[in-house]
């Protein structure tokens, strides 16, 4: 995580060079009037001096001038301390004033995707794709709400009993959600994304098992054709991840417009246009919902709009785009299988309005495939791209999504039905491409034929 003015991240937590000698102001004049362990057996720093530190920095405070704020804080209370402890210190007290508090260290894992903190001592993490529970103790129920409060107000948003839901970007990115009691019992209940700020290539994730090797040509045909792509599959099974590795292999030339409700896509592309809603203010007003952005891209000379999550009326808006020749357009939604994507976008047509025949009409005709993403293995660890499907009608003019490729948790890939449709899409067998065509109908195969 990167650190910010105003948020603690890992290298807004360095602790100065020249701390030491600072702090050696700290144990010399008239003698100490106090010795004090900062921070404590617990690993934690009193809240007065949390509380010194925060009014000495001001409305504002910056990363950068906590070490001076802490030294300062401390001479004023005549604690003694060494430059090792007022190193701890210095971090302890910039997670509390810029970070997460006690969480901060868990956010700054590389490897934790989630925390989730459902009480003071009832604090989980997902580590490694596994969710463990840690062994924190965050205070008191009042404790975790002046935490989500503070949070919240670092976001820019309202967390009270006026309003006591927030789902947030907190200044590094990292996605916010929190709950106040009695919506969520007796205590508050605080949800912790990290968004990582490294995007990843295609042939990382090849590499890590998400995308099986031999779907790599297929998946940069479908993005150098301009396909219009759905990306879907369940809560944390990678489709931002895999639709940030795609718009990567988009050409430098082309420029993307980037439309999402919380930023959270990282794309290594030099065009790309960032775009996000806005909630009310305290007013209740100047709100700018997804389906308003979705329509300021459109005058935006967009080479291909990219909606980082359809999940409501906005869906309108997106068919419209991608059948008024916006080609190489992305989107991604939850559904729990390739097959189940008709019933999904039907559900969220309702919400707009659009019955199930205009929704079949217009769908079948903007996206060109699904790429389908999933979670296995014991404990759910494993994300890959198990299916790829081709949006279509049935003789009966309803939506279908046919599979043209499974892949098996254990890597076995297999053509389906929907094969002959993509095939034509990508021009297999048309674009009079010897090696072109046995690639790609190689990379189909599989290590069990056609299966």
């Amino acid at each position: 995580m990167t650190g910010s003015a105003g948020w603690s991240g890992s290298s807004a937590r360095a602790v100065p060079h020249d701390l030491a000698e600072r702090a050696s102001g700290v144990s010399r004049g008239d003698g100490p009037r106090s010795i004090a362990r900062v921070p404590d057996e617990t690993g934690r720093v009193r809240p007065e001096v949390v509380a010194a530190v925060r009014a000495r920095l001001g409305p504002a405070p910056a990363a950068e001038d906590v070490g001076d704020a802490v030294v300062a804080v401390l001479q004023a209370r005549g604690q003694l301390v060494g430059p090792r402890a007022l190193a701890g210190t210095v971090r302890v007290v910039c997670d509390e004033v810029l970070g997460a508090g006690p969480l901060q260290p868990w956010l700054d894992d590389p490897l934790v995707t989630d925390v989730l903190v459902n009480g003071p001592r009832q604090v989980w993490v997902e580590r490694a794709g596994e969710l463990v529970r840690v062994q924190l103790d965050l205070g008191t129920p009042g404790d975790v709400r002046t935490l989500a409060v503070r949070l919240a107000a670092t976001a820019g948003r309202r967390l009270d009993d006026a309003s006591p839901a927030v789902d947030a970007r907190l200044p590094d990115g990292t996605r916010l959600h929190a709950l106040l009691p009695p919506l969520a019992g007796p205590c508050t209940v605080l949800s912790l994304r990290v968004v990582r700020p490294r995007p990843f290539s295609l042939a990382e994730l090849t590499a890590a098992g998400t995308v099986a090797p031999r779907l790599g040509p297929l998946l940069t045909a479908l993005v150098e054709r301009r396909a219009n792509l759905l990306v879907t599959g369940a809560t944390g099974s990678g489709k931002t991840t895999l639709l940030g590795a795609l718009l990567a292999l988009v050409a430098p030339d082309q420029r993307i417009v980037l439309i999402e409700e919380q930023p959270e896509l990282v794309v290594d592309h030099p065009h790309v246009v960032h775009l996000a809603t806005r909630g009310v203010n305290v007013e209740g007003a100047g709100a700018v919902d997804l389906p308003t952005l979705v329509r300021h891209a459109l005058r935006m000379r967009p080479d291909r709009i990219v909606l980082g999550e359809c999940r409501g009326g906005e869906v309108r808006e997106v068919l419209a785009a991608l059948n008024t020749g916006h080609e190489g357009g992305c989107a991604t939604m939850h559904a729990n299988a390739a097959a189940d994507v008709p019933a999904r976008l039907e559900a969220l047509a309702a919400l707009a309005g659009l019955t199930r025949e205009a929704l079949a009409a217009q769908a079948s005709s903007a996206f060109d495939a699904v790429l389908h993403l999933r979670r296995d293995g014991p404990d759910r660890g494993r994300r890959y791209l198990a299916e790829i499907g081709v949006v279509g009608r049935r003789a009966s003019g309803e939506l279908e999504v046919q599979v043209a490729v499974a892949v098996s948790a254990d890597g076995r890939m297999s053509r389906g039905s929907g094969w002959p449709a993509l095939a034509e899409r990508l021009g297999v067998g048309h674009d009079g491409s010897p090696a072109t065509v046995t690639h790609l109908r190689t990379a189909t195969a599989g290590r069990a034929g056609d299966g």
